[in-house]
């Protein structure tokens, strides 16, 4: 099993991967707080983490992709009073509309989406245990955590503070907390919310513990990787940070903990609250999954990224390239190669995966394919049937991680079978030496829109 090394926030410098247990890696990725649509920033973060996972299964270890659903919080609460709906119809509807996005997309890497409302119980407990430690205290609006009773916090962003940038899902309101940073771990219920029993009165949880609590129940007080988006660095996963470590007493919560960067548009953050988002549905109105997915993948996975039309013009074009690649590699039909040729192949073949070994490079590993495309665009004469389905198949293994190419249609463009007929007529014609038939079913080939060429191994076709 190769070395694989990612950048790890915690830690700030890359690490190579090491499962608590065997082979197996836990992953667990925070979800959408479902009260919109989701937009194409949301879709940065779950594309780059179902490519890493199926990319992680690739190479051999066994994933348990966890993701939950944040189906009860305020921005839900004063979405649904603004459409004068119920919170939890609300929740539902953008819950269905997140997971046909999902689908859209191609996620197929996650093996549980866990709703918080299904998670009160796990939730009440891990705040008896915080409460029975003396790391909660409760105000006349609900349970609170106590910071300083957690001597590091701050270790995973570096500050205890909020800035800017940072995603803030619940606002804790009282202002006679202890400390300027404690978190609700428990709302107390206000007419017209949703509520649940519990020992601490009638209510509803906070946003932080509800994923230590979802985490807690599917992988135990610690795992392997968790991910997200970096501007859930802080409040949010320092708040998980401590809150588990504070019930286990063990350290680290995660081991690696994955962040994406910003994705902007026209150099602008993008941002449902900002007004310059783009939903997924809509991009999706414009372009196929496959050039967004490229166009997700081909940026290293924790720098910022822009979103324009230009850089869209520039991912229909690449792929293009490779699809057209892939099509002339499909109609290569000589038996014999250049053996230097397979030597290339397998060059950038390890080019290509030691890329992906080294935090997940993927520019890197893009920009070998694209050097094997241009080497082997110049060869094709020299390439042999057996050397183009190697290539062939190395794209689809690529693609079983990215789905980036519509190999589907790719397969509707295989050569007719009246061209197969009429290639097979020709070869006969040539071994009978008779060359006007043989021109004449050439130019037959050519209103299909394909050409013959002939070379010391046999007839080669390729699309006009």
């Amino acid at each position: 099993m190769e070395k694989i090394k990612v950048y790890n926030t915690l830690s700030g410098r890359k690490e190579e991967i090491k499962p608590l247990e065997g082979n197996k890696i836990n992953f667990f990725v925070c979800g959408p707080t479902v009260y919109d649509f989701s937009h194409i920033g949301h879709a940065r973060t779950y594309v780059i983490f179902d490519c890493f996972a199926k990319y992680l299964t690739h190479q051999g270890f066994e994933v348990f992709y966890l993701q939950n659903i944040t189906d009860v919080d305020d921005k839900i609460i004063v979405r649904a009073r603004e459409k004068s709906v119920l919170p939890k119809d609300l929740a539902e509807a953008f819950e269905k509309e997140h997971l046909k996005d999902m689908k859209l997309l191609g996620i197929t890497s996650v093996k549980k989406y866990a709703r918080a409302t299904d998670h009160i119980q796990e939730i009440i407990n891990q705040i008896e245990r915080l409460v029975e430690k003396g790391l909660a205290y409760k105000l006349d609006d609900g349970i609170y955590f106590d910071i300083v009773g957690f001597k590091n916090y701050g270790k995973l962003s570096g500050r205890t503070a909020l800035q800017a940038e940072d995603s803030v899902s619940r606002i804790d309101y009282s202002t006679t907390k202890k400390n300027r940073g404690d978190f609700c771990l428990w709302k107390l219920a206000v007419e017209g919310e949703p509520s649940w029993e519990s020992p601490f009165g009638i209510g509803r949880p906070g946003w932080h513990i509800e994923d230590t609590a979802i985490t807690e129940k599917f992988f135990g007080e610690q795992y392997d990787i968790h991910g997200g988006a970096q501007d859930l660095i802080f409040p949010h996963h320092e708040a998980e940070v401590a809150l588990m470590e504070s019930i286990s007493g063990k350290a680290p919560l995660a081991k690696y903990w994955m962040h994406t960067g910003f994705l902007t548009i026209n150099d602008q953050k993008m941002a449902k609250s900002g007004g310059n988002s783009v939903t997924i549905d809509a991009f999706l109105k414009r372009y196929s999954v496959q050039q967004l997915r490229f166009f997700i993948a081909k940026n290293l996975w924790h720098q910022p990224m822009n979103y324009s039309e230009s850089s869209m013009i520039e991912v229909k074009s690449a792929l293009e390239k490779m699809e057209e690649f892939l099509r002339k590699v499909k109609l290569v039909k000589t038996l014999k190669g250049k053996a230097v040729i397979t030597a290339k192949i397998k060059k950038y073949q390890t080019q290509f995966w030691d890329a992906l070994a080294d935090d997940f490079n993927t520019p890197k590993a893009f920009a070998t394919l694209f050097e094997l495309i241009k080497e082997i665009n110049v060869a094709l004469d020299f390439l042999s049937q057996s050397q183009a389905y190697t290539i062939y198949h190395f794209f689809e293994e690529i693609n079983h991680i990215f789905n980036i190419i519509d190999f589907k249609k790719l397969r509707q463009t295989t050569i007719p079978p009246e061209v197969e007929k009429l290639m097979t007529e020709r070869e006969q014609s040539r071994k009978e030496q008779n060359w006007q038939k043989a021109d004449e079913v050439r130019q037959e080939i050519e209103k299909y829109g394909y050409i013959v060429q002939d070379t010391k191994d046999g007839q080669v076709l390729k699309k006009l």
